[in-house]
């Protein structure tokens, strides 16, 4: 980054003007790096949290070593926000229990009384919550909660206590939050990062936003969501809830609190689990969808068909597809390897005796190295399965699940000659997306507020406006969260990944028609799961599902599509070509459009 900055410095004629040190501002010392210690403090070390970065321990230190008393600072404060909402999406992404009471399919990775065994983390998520707006019922109007002045040394820790009157009955399930930049001192320049509907021609002023502001998409920063516990908490209409948040130095955290018709307070806040293992929500939320489970389910069925005892492996990070096995399938022996998930054995003796004591027919072998037979007792592997998923990628691209493909090559030596493959195959699927705000705020940077910041774009990655022949890289994103989208084209199939057979470069190619009107900016990949033979039971992780990040290709020109005009002879299409290569995990793709 230093070597960046002195770029742009030479770039815009400002190299003599401007002295650059390669060194954390903690690393500073006044009489050594600096003559003397400054007046004026100019930082973003943001997050969408706002302290997530280290803004607290990186202000004490600038006040206490490297700035004089009352210095003019930029920002000049932030102040926090936040808004009670029921929203039932938000609700699955951290509530497994409930979901699991609607399924009724009899497997319980979150057993009765142990509603916390299987969890997220108590933290704050960043999320795009104007992509949930028509499905978010606000309970409370918009509270401010907590404010840091950047003028002057911070807390490390505080603690305030609010009492929210709700404006709406209904059910607390989580707390949304944002933050509010003023940045001078005369309070005349803000930054918000409020959902939108809190950004309109009526907005209240003591929220930071002025009247008639609009607020663009970015990727950046986004609003903060904190989950309520268990099933939520319920409100009837003017009653009353207390809130209590406080910080760290680099996190903000909620508990709710109610008073009864008798006064006593009720926590909101789940039993403790020694064994718990925490998942991402989106994972929370795949294991109590019920279409997701059902398919699961149906697939075990029919690869479990034909054979008492089977030899299973499980070749991922999936505690679902254990107990699944474990429980369809009484009598086969299942190891699983759960290359990520270190506490996946004490999770299982967590819910072995709700689960008809699974955990005598389960051995769990973390191991970096291939299994042996010895590992297996001397029995070839004669069924091996994934979902797939693997912990610590669930913000990777779609592609890198086909880790288990490279898995399942390894395990060549110890599989039978009629091993049964689940997923069977794998199909890479794409089309061609209009994405405005996504290319907008990935687009190459020239003139910033009169300053040639050209120089970042290759490094920093940028991928629209970019010159050819440079080409823009994969990015992975939840399509749902990118602001205005909208499919231009039909699903197509690019190529196709063999998990029967050992791992091999791959090669595709697909003609995709454009079908509606627009502008396209980028082509949108994902990968969907063929789970049987007769590929009657198909996983999609598309654009539509919630669940899963796809990987987008934004194009370094967005292209106009008309129509789809017969008269003309010809539709406006795009060829793909792509080919995957095992050997590093990559997908190279070429595309043109035509005509």
């Amino acid at each position: 980054m230093v070597k960046l900055m002195r770029r742009v410095l030479r770039i815009n004629d400002m190299g003599r003007k401007i002295h650059v040190i390669n060194k954390r501002s903690d690393e500073l010392k006044v009489g050594v790096d600096i003559p003397s210690r400054a007046d004026v403090l100019v930082s973003e070390i943001l997050d969408s949290e706002l302290l997530g970065e280290g803004l607290i321990p990186t202000l004490q230190n600038a006040h206490d070593m490297l700035l004089v008393e009352n210095p003019l600072t930029v920002p000049y404060k932030a102040t926090t926000y936040g808004q009670l909402v029921e929203c039932e999406f938000l609700r699955k992404l951290h509530e497994l229990h409930g979901n699991e009471d609607r399924v009724l399919d009899n497997f319980h990775p979150v057993p009765p009384g142990l509603d916390s065994v299987l969890s997220i983390k108590q933290q704050q998520y960043p999320m795009h919550c104007d992509s949930l707006a028509e499905e978010i019922k606000l309970l409370t109007e918009p509270f401010k909660i907590f404010e840091f002045d950047f003028w002057k040394r911070p807390e490390s820790h505080e603690e305030t206590n609010l009492l929210i009157r709700a404006t709406k009955g209904g059910t607390v399930h989580a707390v949304i939050s944002w933050w509010v930049l003023q940045l001078d001192r005369e309070g005349t320049i803000f930054y918000s990062t409020a959902p939108k509907w809190i950004s309109h021609p009526t907005a209240d002023a003591d929220l930071g936003v002025p009247d008639g502001a609009q607020i663009d998409w970015c990727d950046h920063w986004k609003q903060c969501v904190w989950f309520v516990q268990e099933k939520g908490l319920s409100l009837s209409q003017e009653e009353e809830i207390h809130l209590h948040a406080s910080h760290n130095e680099t996190a903000i955290s909620y508990n709710l609190t109610k008073q009864s018709s008798r006064k006593e307070i009720i926590k909101c806040r789940a039993p403790h689990v020694s064994n718990s293992l925490f998942l991402s929500p989106e994972r929370i939320g795949i294991y109590g969808d019920p279409e997701w489970r059902l398919s699961l389910l149906s697939a075990a069925q029919k690869i479990l068909q034909g054979k008492d005892s089977y030899s299973c492996v499980v070749a991922d990070d999936s505690v679902f597809l254990t107990i699944l096995i474990a429980k369809l399938s009484k009598v086969s022996q299942v190891i699983s390897l759960f290359p990520g998930l270190q506490d996946g054995a004490k999770y299982l003796q967590a819910i072995a005796d709700a689960n008809d004591s699974l955990i005598d027919r389960v051995k769990v072998v973390n191991k970096r190295s291939c299994l042996t037979m010895e590992d297996t007792q001397q029995r070839k592997v004669d069924l091996l399965i994934a979902e797939p998923y693997y912990y610590g990628n669930d913000g990777m691209l779609p592609w890198q699940n086909l880790r288990f493909w490279k898995e399942r090559t390894n395990l060549d030596s110890v599989l039978s000659n009629d091993v049964k493959i689940m997923p069977c195959k794998g199909i890479l699927k794409a089309c061609a997306m209009s994405l405005p705000d996504l290319w907008k705020s990935r687009c190459c940077l020239d003139k910033v507020e009169g300053f040639d910041h050209s120089a970042v774009n290759s490094i920093l990655g940028a991928s629209g406006e970019i010159p050819s022949p440079q080409d823009s890289p994969f990015l992975p994103f939840f399509i749902w969260q990118c602001g205005r989208v909208e499919e231009l084209s039909g699903r197509e199939t690019v190529m196709e990944f063999e998990f029967t057979k050992p791992i091999s470069l791959c090669r595709g190619q697909a003609k995709i028609e454009l079908t509606k009107p627009g502008v396209c900016h980028g082509l949108v990949f994902w990968i969907e799961w063929v789970m049987d033979e007769e590929e009657s039971i198909v996983i999609s992780t598309g654009p539509d599902k919630r669940y899963w990040k796809q990987g987008v290709k934004l194009l370094a020109t967005p292209k106009a599509i008309e129509t789809n005009d017969a008269t003309r002879g010809s539709k406006a299409s795009c060829t793909i070509e792509a080919s995957f290569d095992p050997s590093h995990g990559e997908l190279t793709v070429h595309h043109i459009f035509a005509p």
